[in-house]
């Protein structure tokens, strides 16, 4: 039989959550896990496409009940390369069927702020939102991170790019298709004398009529004047990503030069994108947080920290912070106790983290060219 504790806790604990990506909605359900009502509101609208691989280690041996339930949705239990658009797809559908978890698309934060009491936010409609605890998952380019640590706002560009191209293979000649040719593991990382290299094959969706994916990505170090030249970066901040048409086509050329002596499918998949303009190129951005909690509010996610791409743990380092904020919630939120739940959160995650972010470092320094 519950104790009266356990009964009452939950009844009006309340969260507001900044970004519906991949760790915004993990948190938003690892909280509605302990009961507490969330609110999760994103600027852009609902069916975001993203054609990049991540990969998810999907062991949950052994792990919590909430740890096993978010490596179910994004993996299936399976370590392996999985569609950003897939993990999100399924993601969204568990945060609907939930009645704890209010989604709110198109609505773009304007205002936060935080007292003893709460924490809110005012959205371009006028709409103010309050919570026990406001979480800050909206990305590299963090709002929630500038209030939370100001004097530190910003990831710092890495002095490379990665370039990420995909296609489906029903657009591969039929002797170039994986079913035929391939026998590797689902990612790759094939020769090359200038930077890392990686090829995937991502599988298609269980019961799914969608064909697989052939990815590549590479790492170009080559292009921090473009990039400044386009407005991508500015001094050591990165603003944005570039989309093929906005890729000067002398760079272009450059690429499909390099990738003509890939081995296949790789090859075709960077060539189809590079000829489509479907390519996108992305600067490598960086940041090790000194800090991941201010009062009622707190980071996870790219909004926490963000780590080179070479050390393959940004993803799965999101789903523990995500895990690490509903373990230190599960005693309740109300008054003060949400305070202490956040700081137990921040000293179960910063070091981690922080070492994390710091291990891809070297390859940044020694590859890199500010």
């Amino acid at each position: 039989m519950k104790n009266i504790f356990e009964e009452t806790k939950n009844q009006n604990e309340t969260s507001v959550i900044v970004g519906a990506s991949l760790s915004g909605l993990m948190a938003g359900i690892a909280l509605a896990q302990e009961g507490v009502h969330v609110t999760i509101v994103e600027k852009v609208g609902e069916d975001r496409q993203g054609g990049s691989g991540l990969r998810v280690n999907g062991g949950t041996f052994g792990q919590s009940k909430t740890e096993k339930l978010l490596k179910q949705l994004v993996s299936g239990g399976k370590s392996s390369v999985q569609l950003w658009s897939a993990i999100e797809s399924r993601l969204r559908a568990e945060a609907k069927r939930d009645e704890k978890i209010n989604l709110l698309y198109n609505t773009r934060v304007v205002e936060l702020n935080q007292d003893d009491e709460a924490a809110w936010i005012v959205t371009d409609q006028g709409k103010t939102i309050r919570g026990n605890i406001l979480i800050g998952a909206d990305g590299y380019n963090s709002q929630v991170r500038k209030y939370i640590a100001p004097h530190k706002p910003h990831a710092t560009y890495a002095g490379y790019m990665g370039w990420i191209a995909s296609m489906s293979e029903d657009d591969l000649p039929e002797h170039l298709r994986p079913g035929y040719i391939y026998d590797g593991q689902a990612v790759e990382m094939f020769d090359s004398f200038d930077g890392f290299k990686f090829g995937s094959i991502i599988e298609r969706e269980e019961g799914s009529l969608e064909s697989r994916r052939i990815g590549c990505t590479w790492y170009d170090n080559k292009r921090s004047d473009m990039l400044r030249r386009l407005g991508s970066v500015e001094g050591m901040v990165v603003r944005h990503s570039l989309n093929g048409a906005d890729i000067p086509e002398q760079t272009l050329n450059e690429l499909a030069e390099q990738a003509s002596y890939w081995p296949e499918p790789w090859r075709s998949a960077a060539l189809y994108a590079i000829q489509t303009r479907t390519l996108i190129g992305i600067p490598i951005k960086e940041y090790v947080p000194d800090q991941l909690v201010k009062g009622r509010m707190a980071l996870v996610g790219d909004a926490a920290h963000v780590p080179a791409p070479v050390t393959a743990s940004g993803f799965n380092e999101s789903l523990q912070d995500a895990v690490a904020l509903g373990k230190c919630v599960a005693r309740g939120i109300q008054g003060q106790m949400a305070i202490q739940a956040l700081e137990k959160y921040e000293s179960l995650r910063l070091d981690k983290v922080r070492q994390m972010v710091l291990s891809g470092q070297f390859y940044s320094r020694s590859f890199g060219r500010p």
